[in-house]
C-alpha cells in the first residue's frame, strides 16, 4: 500500500519500472503457458425459461428511490456527515404512456412530477459530530427516531414501522420482537403500540426505533457509512409501505389498481432484517384475504445483473426464469451448496429474471409471501398484473429501463458534483466538517 498525502507531503506513487520483473519472472512464464480462458461454448447454462401472460394493467404506480452523500473534512480530527435523501412519486399510467420512450419532453416530464412527488432528507453523523450534550452514538439513535417522526408525513412513517413491527394488519395485538439495548446491549422489547419506552433490564430510555439495531455498529463517536446507506434502505422500506398501509387501511380497491416499485433488491440485510418476517407474513396475509399487493423492484446492478448478461440471449421474448436456491448458489454467486437457503433471513422478494424484448432485459424481486426457496411461476404474488404493467412503462432512456424508477431517481438522486460541493459548503458553514 502507498503512503497517502498529507498536509505537508503528497503520496507515494507505485514505480513506473518494477513490472520488468513481473514479466521476467520464471513462475509467471510457466502458469502464463499453463493457464487458458474459458471459451463461451465450454459454459453450461442450465436456465429455463418460460412463456408468461400478461394480465391487466395497473393504473397507478408508486416508485421510490434514495441516495446519500458523504462529507468529511480535510484536516484531522476527520469529522464525517452523510447526507441522504429518498424519494416517492405517485405516476398515472396514463401520463406515462402519453410520454416518448427514447426522448421525454422535459416538460411533459416536469408537468408529471408537479404535484406527484414527496421527500425525506435527513443528515447522519457519523464521525466527530454530534448533538450538544451527547455521544455520535446517541446523536445517530436521535436521527433516526427523527427522521421517523418528519413533520411532511405528519408521523405517517412512524406509524408505519409500528404497524409492521407490531403487525397490526390482522386486529391482533403481537408483541415486538426482542432486541438489544443500546445501554446495557441486554434482550428487551416495548409494550405493544409503545414508540418510547424503558429497557426492562436497566431501565434506559429506549425508542421503537433502536429495535432495528443501527446502535450495533456503532462506538461512541464513529459510526460506518453503512448506517447512513442502511437507513436509506429501510425509509425506501417504509416510504413504500405507508402507502400500502394508508389504502389497506381507508381504500382497498385503490390497493388494488395500484404497482409498488422499489430501486434494487427486496430485501433488508444483517440485524435491520427483523422486518423481513413481518412484512413476509403481511404480503401472504393480505394475498389470502383476496388483497393481494402488486409489489416488485428491479435490480440494475450485482451479480444478478451480471449473471442476466450471460442468460438473457439465449432467451425466449415474453419469458421469464425464475431460479431456486440450488442454482443461485452454484450459477449465479459459485459457491458450494449447503447452508441456510439464499435469502432466508432476508429476502421479501423472490429473484425473477424476465426477457421481454432484445432491448429490455431485467431483474426484478416478486414477492411469495412466507419464504419459499425454490418458487414457481403460480407463487409469485399478481406477477401477471405486474409483468403487464411492465410492459408499459418500459423506457429506452436508459438500459433496460423503467420510467418511474428513472424519475424518482431524478428526484432523490445526489450528485457527486455540484451536489457534494453545495452540501459540503452546508455543512462547513454549521461548522461541522
Amino acid at each position: 500500500m502507498p503512503y497517502q498525502g498529507g498536509s505537508r507531503l503528497p503520496s507515494e506513487f507505485a514505480s513506473k519500472i518494477s513490472h520488468i520483473e513481473v514479466i521476467d519472472d520464471p513462475l509467471i512464464r510457466d502458469l502464463l503457458s499453463k493457464l487458458e480462458s474459458t471459451d463461451k461454448a465450454d459454459i453450461e447454462i442450465n436456465a429455463s425459461w418460460e412463456k408468461y401472460e400478461v394480465g391487466d394493467i395497473l393504473p397507478l404506480i408508486f416508485s421510490v428511490d434514495g441516495s446519500f452523500q458523504p462529507i468529511s473534512s480535510d484536516k484531522w480530527p476527520y469529522r464525517k456527515v452523510m447526507f441522504v435523501k429518498v424519494a416517492l412519486v405517485v405516476l398515472d399510467n396514463k401520463k406515462i404512456l402519453e410520454l416518448d420512450r427514447e426522448n421525454p419532453h422535459p416538460m411533459k416530464i416536469r408537468d408529471i412530477l408537479a404535484n406527484s412527488c414527496t421527500y425525506h432528507s435527513t443528515i447522519i453523523p457519523l464521525q466527530h459530530v454530534r448533538q450538544k450534550g451527547m455521544t455520535t452514538y446517541d446523536t445517530v439513535r436521535h436521527v433516526v427516531f427523527q427522521g421517523m417522526k418528519d413533520p411532511k408525513f405528519e408521523d405517517e412513517i412512524l406509524k408505519t414501522l409500528k404497524w409492521l413491527a407490531y403487525e397490526k394488519w390482522d386486529g391482533k395485538a403481537k408483541n415486538l420482537e426482542p432486541f438489544a439495548c443500546p445501554h446495557c446491549y441486554k434482550l428487551t422489547s416495548l409494550p405493544y403500540d409503545t414508540e418510547i419506552g424503558n429497557c426492562e433490564e436497566c431501565n434506559e430510555s429506549l425508542f421503537i426505533t433502536d429495535m432495528l439495531g443501527f446502535h450495533q455498529v456503532m462506538g461512541d463517536e464513529f459510526a460506518p457509512d453503512t448506517v447512513a446507506s442502511d437507513y436509506m434502505t429501510i425509509y425506501e422500506t417504509l416510504l413504500l409501505f405507508t402507502c400500502i398501509r394508508y389504502y389497506w387501511e381507508k381504500n382497498k380497491k385503490v390497493l388494488q389498481r395500484s404497482l409498488f416499485i422499489r430501486d434494487g433488491p427486496l430485501s433488508i440485510r444483517a440485524q435491520y432484517s427483523k422486518l423481513v418476517n413481518p412484512i413476509r407474513r403481511f404480503l401472504a396475509f393480505a394475498n389470502k384475504e383476496g388483497n393481494p399487493v402488486y409489489l416488485t423492484s428491479q435490480e440494475k446492478s450485482g451479480s444478478f445483473a451480471d449473471h442476466l448478461k450471460m442468460i438473457e440471449r439465449e432467451a425466449p421474448h415474453n419469458s421469464v426464469f425464475i431460479p431456486g436456491d440450488k442454482y443461485i448458489k452454484e450459477d449465479v454467486q459459485l459457491r458450494p451448496l449447503g447452508g441456510q437457503d439464499y435469502g432466508f433471513d432476508t429476502n421479501y422478494g423472490s429473484k425473477v429474471f424476465v426477457k421481454i424484448n432484445d432491448y429490455h432485459s431485467l431483474i426484478l424481486n416478486i414477492p411469495t409471501g412466507l419464504f419459499n426457496p425454490n418458487p414457481k411461476y403460480a407463487n409469485l404474488i399478481g406477477v401477471d398484473r405486474i409483468l403487464g404493467t411492465i410492459n408499459t412503462i418500459l423506457s429506452s432512456k436508459f438500459e433496460s429501463g423503467l420510467t418511474p424508477i428513472e424519475m424518482a431517481h431524478s428526484i432523490a438522486s445526489l450528485s457527486t458534483y455540484p451536489s457534494a460541493k453545495i452540501l459540503k459548503l452546508l455543512a462547513e458553514e454549521a461548522g461541522l466538517v
